[in-house]
């Protein structure tokens, strides 16, 4: 991890391989003190592409995909707080109840699910982002 050092509060940038975010200057995540910032995890496999198969199989790419960034960072699905899910039509808001009760499991963290007119490639439909408690430390 890369570390930068602000006041008395370090930042920790968190990455995973493959690390998609890495030729667009992002960070994956990034941990400060004991919270996990996790930037927004789409449908995309190893290859950086967009799986196939719909809004479900996308759905479930971008909640795997945020496991693995949450592990990177010391946490786990089990460990957010808060979740943003954006989504490019409202329709499928009864699969994202089901893949939230899939994924997650009480208490559920605060949850804001918005629909939006597209995110960074037309192919995706759902890009999901967190902020959760570290669990066990990263150094």
């Amino acid at each position: 991890m890369d570390t930068m050092n602000i006041s008395n509060m370090t930042l920790e940038q968190i990455k995973t391989d493959p690390d998609p975010y890495q030729p667009f200057r992002l960070s994956q995540g990034i941990r400060v003190g004991n919270l996990l910032f996790i930037s927004g995890q789409a449908g995309y496999a190893d290859d950086g592409k967009i799986v196939a198969g719909g809004f479900r199989a996308q759905g479930e790419q971008a909640f795997s995909n945020l496991d693995r960034a949450l592990v990177a960072g010391g946490s786990s699905l089990s460990q957010v707080a808060k979740v943003t899910i954006f989504l490019t039509d409202m329709s499928n808001f009864g699969a994202i109840v089901e893949l939230r009760r899939q994924y997650f499991s009480p208490p559920y963290p605060a949850d804001s699910i918005v629909e939006v007119s597209s995110l960074y490639t037309p192919e995706a439909m759902i890009e999901i982002e967190a902020i959760a408690v570290v669990i066990e430390s990263t150094s």
